[in-house]
């Protein structure tokens, strides 16, 4: 009898659902996709977007007094939600 429960107690546990491997790999992807690398390498550039001479000639502007303005950008028409409540 006491093999006959064995024996019955592992078919039954046989036919329970495996464990899903990927199981939190949304959440993994996420986290690695939000990790700041300490040293990144990028491709031609020394520092991302920038070059030296761009940046020194900003810089003397700036020293100089005479920065550019910043263009304005249009984004798409709607409405605006300010997404609190007042008080």
């Amino acid at each position: 009898m006491r093999i006959l429960s064995i024996a019955l107690l592992g078919l039954a546990a046989s036919a329970c659902t495996p464990n899903d491997v990927t199981l939190g790999g949304a959440m993994k992807h996420d986290v690695a996709m939000q990790t700041i690398d300490p040293e990144p390498r990028y491709t031609g550039a020394d520092m991302e977007g920038g070059s030296g001479t761009h940046a020194a000639s900003a810089m003397e502007r700036y020293r100089k007094g005479e920065v550019k303005e910043p263009q304005t950008i249009k984004t798409t028409e709607g409405g605006s939600s300010s997404g609190g409540g007042s008080q």
